[in-house]
């Protein structure tokens, strides 16, 4: 079944050297605290991409033998063999994709903070390297009980990182945060115990769950149970309500965190949870989901056109985009699928650039009112110029890493539900709009007598020209995804269409 077993170079050690490195590093960061805690954990953000590095270059694309038959560099031992509970995880084409994007924005997301001062910097460097841990475990673990622990250990560093480091009201907003997500994640757990009870209280593998047939009326309770918790991490409507002051408030780093990795893993888990195990139920209730998701893109973009505070249009924007993502997914088709997987990708790229932006407008002028801002581009042509492109990536202009992927769902509602595809179609039209008001209202305009706006610096240019470029590669380049995921798609879709559950 696995990669390794067939002489494949991705090996176990170095999927559990992948998981747990970070959290070694962040540890040694918490000891140490005297020791440059900023520099250590860029130090070791780039050490974890080099790892994932390593592992697109030995990855094999070619296996193809069944819904797991992609899955390489397994690990699996006894954990609470009592209870049928593995250390069981892996890595097949649709996790390796979070990886990429995980440990690659990881050491952007710290540079991102070089210019700014945390108190107790240490703890705060931990607890995002703990994070990226946490995240890491869930898009490689295969055991249940295992994913479920990795799922609510990522909600721990990003509470502490917003209640520690967040700006106003950070308590309550917190707090609705964590009630929103743990509430979800409780349904999630009761469901995983059923099924489990269901394989004769053997195991919690994913292999065990997608050997399960279900019958229509339990998969359409497990379903919802999943979808509660998917839902609000995504987040969807009408379980959005956490979501733009919980991006505001968070510090810079924790938005980015939030927004680009953690709420993709609502939508990766809906791919590997959800489709494979309740593939009735998932398309007896398509339309529902995609009509939530359809619902995210008009009131997202609708709210996003009247903000005046670029931090809450960037986070409006990101229940737009992400809306279209779901909608995608439940045509359940080849395209939706893999549309979803690169626009997972692009609107992580494109919401870290998009924060980070409004970071270095704060740090520059303490304010991210597009009322207070105008006249930027001719103090800061290179801030403006890459301001620019990524408004253009998010507007999903051709060559841009949005193009590819927003093309890919949109076609996939079309050959569904024509009318789903012209609503679907809105976000970019939409997102044109704000971006475009938002970019005129900051950049454009004369500068006003004696302002100043110093242009990006060595550490600022380093990681924006990063986020650039992955804009242009995966725009310009993006057969290599789908090279990476679709064997792993191709046979998700295989199962939705030949599983046939007990009558």
């Amino acid at each position: 079944m696995t990669g390794a077993e067939n002489g494949n170079m991705l090996s176990e050690q170095l999927t559990l050297l992948l998981l747990f490195f970070p959290l070694l590093a962040g540890l040694f960061v918490l000891i140490f605290p005297r020791l440059r805690s900023r520099d250590l954990a860029f130090a070791a953000t780039l050490v974890q991409a080099a790892l994932t590095g390593y592992v697109i270059w030995v990855f094999d694309i070619y296996q193809h033998s069944g819904l797991l038959a992609n899955m390489q560099g397994v690990v699996e031992k006894a954990w609470i063999p009592t209870f049928g509970i593995r250390f069981f995880a892996g890595i097949d084409g649709i996790s390796i994709l979070m990886l990429i994007l995980t440990n690659f924005l990881m050491p952007v997301i710290v540079l991102s903070t070089w210019n700014k001062e945390f108190k107790n910097p240490s703890l705060f460097y931990f607890l995002v390297l703990f994070m990226q841990t946490a995240l890491v475990g869930v898009f490689t673990a295969l055991d249940g009980f295992l994913y479920y622990i990795f799922w609510e250990l990522a909600l721990i560093p990003i509470y502490f990182i917003i209640l520690l480091w967040g700006g106003e009201n950070r308590v309550r907003i917190t707090f609705k945060f964590f009630i929103y997500t743990l509430a979800g994640s409780l349904f999630m757990l009761v469901a995983m115990i059923w099924l489990f009870l269901q394989t004769g209280g053997q195991s919690f593998g994913i292999d065990a769950f997608y050997s399960l047939r279900l019958d229509d009326a339990t998969q359409r309770w497990i379903f919802w149970a999943f979808m509660a918790a998917f839902a609000i991490k995504i987040p969807l409507m009408p379980f959005h309500s956490w979501q733009a002051d919980t991006y505001t408030t968070a510090p810079n780093a924790g938005t980015m965190l939030l927004s680009a990795i953690m709420l993709k893993m609502g939508i990766y888990s809906i791919i590997r949870w959800v489709l494979p195990i309740m593939p009735d139920a998932s398309a007896a209730y398509a339309d529902v989901v995609m009509i939530m998701g359809l619902a995210g893109v008009i009131y997202g973009s609708w709210i996003a056109i009247g903000q005046n505070d670029l931090r809450r249009l960037f986070a409006w924007s990101s229940l737009a985009h992400v809306g279209l993502i779901a909608a995608g997914i439940f045509t359940l088709s080849r395209s939706g699928v893999q549309g979803a997987l690169i626009q997972m990708l692009a609107h992580g790229v494109n919401v870290t650039a998009l924060f980070f932006i409004a970071e270095i407008l704060q740090q520059r002028v303490q304010t991210t009112r597009l009322d207070k801002l105008g006249g930027i581009r001719k103090l800061a042509p290179v801030f403006a110029s890459v301001y620019l492109i990524i408004s253009y990536a998010s507007a999903a202009l051709p060559l841009t890493n949005g193009f590819v992927g927003e093309f890919l769902l949109l076609a996939s509602l079309y050959e569904h539900n024509y009318w789903y595809a012209a609503i679907g179609g809105l976000t970019i039209i939409l997102c044109a709009a704000y971006m475009l008001r938002a970019y005129k209202f900051s950049m454009l305009g004369a500068p006003a007598e004696g302002q100043v706006f110093a242009d990006l610096n060595f550490t600022e240019k380093l990681a924006l020209f990063s986020l650039v470029g992955f804009v242009f590669l995966l725009g310009i380049f993006p057969q290599f995804i789908f090279n990476l995921s679709d064997e792993a798609v191709k046979f998700l879709i295989w199962h939705l269409n030949n599983y046939h559950g007990t009558p």
